[in-house]
């Protein structure tokens, strides 16, 4: 009795697929991630997305960014 005669099936075929479907995720998985800390904000972007969400006032918002652009 021979369960695999050289031929894709049963359970065999079934590995393959999720051995394919697993490669396929780890390589090509976007690398902008939703909700992923995104790397390539710079101080003055971080800034704005504070202030528009209400988490600063406007005077600590323009001291904030003289520091900033003085820094330059």
């Amino acid at each position: 009795m021979h369960y695999f005669d050289g031929h894709w099936g049963g359970m065999h075929f079934i590995w393959w697929i999720i051995w394919l479907i697993l490669l396929i995720w780890i390589f090509f998985v976007p690398y902008d991630i939703p909700y992923r800390k995104n790397e390539n904000e710079n101080p003055n972007d971080i800034l704005k997305k504070r202030f528009a969400k209400g988490e600063i006032s406007k005077e600590e918002y323009e001291e904030s960014k003289k520091v900033l652009e003085s820094d330059k």
